[in-house]
This record gives structure tokens, C-alpha cells and sequence, in this order.
């Protein structure tokens, strides 16, 4: 009898724990119930930017929009260097899925021309941090660097200016374009008046996610004066960047500000839209 009763009780025993153990398997465990749903957000991914390969760029920009930027394509007569200005120069790269680029140069009667294109798809190598994101930084950082002129402040000052010896804005200083501060020219260089305001660099509401222009006349003493015209916007996770020069043949000459960033701003607003599209 002694026997008998040994072997139910380590019968019952083991179903005790048997029981145990299956109260226990259904994953309702007193952690899980403290923070519930933590699993789940951790494994979350953010979103991934909209494009996910970018246009070609030395074909982004149209014959008839190259030929009002660079005048001088219309005055080369042989039909093969007409054809080879148009094509342009592709920027070397080494993932064009990444980043992209092609530039232009044309030499005219009246001045040099130098345009430039450049496509970057930022990708966010952070599960936390989306692409969109990721862009974002590097158009502010770009912004930033940019040192756009406060909004509203007089005088069109940067919110870093910095100043050449002879009291001139310097070259790389964000003064009101075309115009020497001291000696009350126009903002368009051409003896026209002009809203020096309204040619300021500045931020784009019209443009993409974000953009903005900055305006740059370069003083380099005896010989002509170079206007860079840069237009940088975002869309979703791709920034594009277009640069717009034109240097004057003849000393003293000053390329014209409004026309310049009218090129560069309805340039800017097509490869946007060949983005869109």
C-alpha cells in the first residue's frame, strides 16, 4: 500500500507542474502586460523616400531652355559643336541612383556662360529616421551654409556679413545682388531701378518642399565681373542644386540679376515638375 500511495503522489506532482507550464505558454506574461505593444513600435521602419532613382541629367534640361541660359549655343555655326554644347558634361559619379550631375559652358560675343545640374537621393541608413528626414538635414545644412539674409532685416544684411577692407560687401558676403551697398546702385547692375528686395537671396515658398536662391556678384578688381545664380529645392528625399553663371566679356560690364534668376527659377520649377511627373 505504502507503494501505491508513492506513485500517486508523484503523479499528482507532475501534473501540477505540467500545468504550470501551460498557464505559462501563452504569452501573457506579466512583462508583456507592463509595456504593451513595445515589440511592435520597435520594429516600426520609417517611411522610405518618394523616388527611388534619379532623371538623367544631362537630357533634364530642354534644347530651348539651354539655348536661352547660354546664348551662345545659337552662335556656333558647325553643326557638331552645337550639338556637343547641347549634350553638356556629364559629373563624374560612381552610383547614379545616388547622385547625378552635368554642366554646360558656352562662350558668346558678350560674356561666358556656365550652367550646372546636379540630382542627390538621400537615403537614410537609420530604421528611425525616414528619408524624407535625412533630406531635410541636408537641405538646411545647405541653407545654413548659404547665409541668406534675415527676413525683413534692413539693408538686406546677412545674418553673418562680412565685409572686404574698403567697406564693399565681399565677394562671398549675401549683399543685395549686383549692387554696392555704399554707392546706391541698382540691385540689376543695368541702371534700371529695381526692388532690391525682392532680388535679395531668399527663401522659395513656390518650389518643391523647400527651396531657396542665392544671388552672388563676384568683385575681382580688374576684370569682369562674374554673377553666380544658385536655386537649391527639396522633393520628398531628392535634392537638386542649379548653378547659373555668366561673366561679361568687357570689363566693368554687370550681368543682370532679375534676368538671371528669372532663368534660373523657371528652370528650377521644370526639373521639379520632371520629378512630379
Amino acid at each position: 500500500m505504502q507503494r501505491k500511495a508513492y506513485v500517486i503522489g508523484t503523479a499528482a506532482l507532475l501534473a501540477t507542474l505540467l500545468t504550470g507550464c501551460t498557464s505559462g505558454s501563452d504569452g501573457a506574461s506579466p512583462t508583456d502586460d507592463a509595456n504593451p505593444g513595445a515589440a511592435d513600435t520597435a520594429t516600426v521602419a520609417a517611411q522610405p523616400g518618394k523616388y527611388r532613382t534619379l532623371p538623367e541629367p544631362c537630357g533634364a534640361v530642354g534644347h530651348d531652355t539651354l539655348a536661352t541660359l547660354l546664348p551662345g549655343i545659337r552662335q556656333l555655326t558647325d553643326p557638331d559643336q552645337r550639338d556637343k554644347a547641347y549634350r553638356g558634361v556629364p559629373e563624374l559619379t560612381y552610383d547614379t541612383d545616388r547622385k547625378v550631375g552635368c554642366h554646360w559652358k558656352v562662350e558668346s560675343t558678350t560674356a561666358t556662360d556656365r550652367l550646372s545640374v546636379d540630382f542627390e537621393r538621400v537615403v537614410s541608413f537609420d530604421n528611425a529616421v525616414s528619408d524624407d528626414n535625412e533630406a531635410r538635414k541636408l537641405f538646411e545644412g545647405m541653407e545654413k551654409a548659404a547665409h541668406l539674409p534675415v527676413p525683413g532685416a534692413p539693408g538686406g544684411e546677412p545674418a553673418s556679413p562680412t565685409a572686404a577692407p574698403s567697406g564693399k560687401a565681399s565677394p562671398d558676403a549675401s549683399a543685395s545682388p549686383g549692387a554696392d551697398p555704399s554707392d546706391g546702385a541698382t540691385a540689376t547692375g543695368t541702371g534700371t531701378p529695381a526692388d532690391s528686395a525682392d532680388l535679395r537671396p531668399r527663401a522659395l515658398p513656390d518650389l518643391g518642399d523647400e527651396a531657396y536662391l542665392d544671388d552672388q556678384l563676384s568683385t575681382s578688381g580688374s576684370t569682369s565681373e562674374p554673377r553666380t545664380v544658385t536655386v537649391v529645392f527639396r522633393t520628398s528625399n531628392v535634392v537638386v542644386t542649379l548653378e547659373y553663371e555668366e561673366q561679361p566679356m568687357v570689363v566693368g560690364a554687370v550681368p543682370d540679376s532679375k534676368e538671371m534668376q528669372d532663368r534660373a527659377r523657371d528652370l528650377a520649377s521644370q526639373l521639379a515638375d520632371q520629378l512630379d511627373g
